[in-house]
């Protein structure tokens, strides 16, 4: 996001005449995207920042409730009977474990239409606290994030302004690109030079040092957009159903189990779930063994689910139970260790055990990548995801400096970079723009329209103005 006036050219030592028209086209195409970028990084920025501390220091879902370590822990169906209890006429839907022996279980009743949290002791069976599911400040932060609370909406909006974040990107490293005043330039800002010159110089250094780590961000965050993540890359990355030997297969698909913001693995969301009521799998529960949520428990741990992991209960007749234990929901900070597990709720057999190494290449990046992204890999990746943050944040509020001290004395008139005269659009700095929009839909149309309006409104005003002085 750097912005730079006519002197600027001179001070980056970019060559006369030709090489200063490129510089001219990027520099538009820059401050055209950051017109509607900046309002949509700054939410991102602040909404992330809060979603990673808040699931750090507090937790999604009340899972850090402290409870008083005792000699036994009451069987869980007794514990899931007290939070049933608490909410007359309910159903179970969800055991979340807890994390460690000195925190409270969580349990997800529904009643009709209304999802419940309820906190219990696994020590007492005590409920200690109760709260509508995704009611809390987390979840206010995370809608926010997705879709500004807009819907479908929103989520385009904000799919727009990450595509536009790479042209943003390409055109700013385009002009910061040292030519002739070496990389000692480019990579330490010049905090002597006052001014305006300043923060042009702190704004770049920044920016150029962030653009790797900010690329990062917007493709991981792309991959669960409407668009480009779900129409172009998730479709063909999901997990081939076709690895799970032949157990019958439900018409529902793994993103029947999200409720509102993400909680399937990415790799998974396509694929079809099981069904229960055959005889394929193979055994889970010993011959015998009364199938229920304490056998299931049992059976989750034995496998090797240790600490927190979610089991979600069978939902109607061809319904499985499902193990997960995955880091984009912060049951641990090793998205290598990511796991899901369906067992039959007839036979107590495993259909399905897919782990991190059963995903695709593009699966276990986006694993990785989204536990990087939503700072869930223990402190150091928030501490990190906060730096990141605050730099996007200061890229944004520099932008908006320089152009104030760029402006026309007295005017507050958008005060564009002027066209470039006589220069093909299919030359330099456009076609950066053009060929990184390519690649992403929603800014590639959104880049048509204002190429568009540019050259047959804009530029013609700007002449009209010109003839008129």
């Amino acid at each position: 996001m750097v912005s730079i006036d006519s002197h600027d050219v001179r001070d980056r030592g970019v060559t006369p005449v030709r090489a200063n028209k490129f510089y001219l086209a990027a520099w538009r195409w820059h401050f055209y995207a950051g017109l509607y970028v900046i309002p949509f990084f700054m939410m991102l920025a602040v909404t992330g920042m809060a979603m990673a501390w808040i699931a750090h220091v507090d937790g999604r879902d009340g899972e850090r409730t402290a409870v008083t370590v005792q000699e036994t822990v009451r069987p869980v169906s007794e514990q899931a009977q007290a939070a049933l209890a608490s909410i007359p006429g309910s159903t179970l839907v969800q055991y979340v474990a807890p994390r460690t022996a000195d925190v409270a279980a969580i349990f997800r009743v529904d009643t009709g239409e209304v999802a419940t949290m309820v906190v219990v002791d696994p020590y007492t069976a005590d409920v200690l606290d109760q709260f509508p599911r995704r009611s809390g400040w987390y979840d206010f932060m995370d809608t926010v994030h997705g879709d500004l609370m807009l819907g479908v909406t929103g989520d385009r909006m904000i799919e727009i302004a990450a595509s536009l974040g790479m042209v943003l990107i390409a055109t700013g490293l385009y002009m910061w690109w040292p030519r002739r005043l070496g990389w000692r330039a480019a990579l330490v800002p010049e905090l002597g030079r006052g001014g305006r010159a300043m923060w042009r110089s702190v704004h770049g250094v920044v920016g150029f040092w962030l653009s790797l780590f900010l690329v990062f961000f917007l493709i991981s965050g792309l991959s669960w957009s409407g668009v480009w993540g779900e129409k172009l890359v998730q479709a063909w990355s999901q997990f081939p159903a076709e690895k799970w030997d032949n157990v019958p297969l439900s018409d529902d698909i793994h993103a029947s189990m999200n409720h509102g913001p993400k909680e399937v693995p990415w790799a998974l969301e396509l694929t079809p779930m099981p069904a229960s009521g055959s005889d394929a799998g193979r055994p889970g529960l010993a011959a015998g063994t009364a199938i229920g949520i304490d056998s299931m428990d049992a059976l989750a741990r034995e496998i090797g689910f240790d600490g927190r992991y979610q089991m979600n209960l069978p939902a109607g007749e061809t319904g499985v139970f499902t193990f997960s234990r995955d880091s984009m929901n912060t049951d641990s900070t090793d998205p290598m260790a990511d796991r899901t597990v369906h067992v039959d709720r007839f036979t107590g057999n495993i259909l399905a055990d897919v782990r991190f190494e059963d995903y695709s290449w593009a699966g276990q990046a986006m694993a990785v990548g989204i536990a990087l992204h939503m700072g869930t890999m223990g402190l150091w990746s928030v501490l990190a995801n906060t730096l990141v943050c605050l730099s996007v944040l200061f890229l944004c509020l520099s932008s908006v400096v320089m152009w104030w001290k760029r402006r026309p004395a007295g005017s507050l008139r958008l005060a564009a970079p002027p066209l470039p005269r006589d220069m093909p659009l299919w030359q330099g700095a456009v076609m950066v723009a053009l060929a990184v929009s390519l690649a992403f839909p929603m800014a590639g149309i959104t880049l048509l329209v204002v190429l568009a309006l540019d050259q047959l409104v804009l530029s013609r005003l700007a002449g009209l103005m010109r003839a008129l002085s």
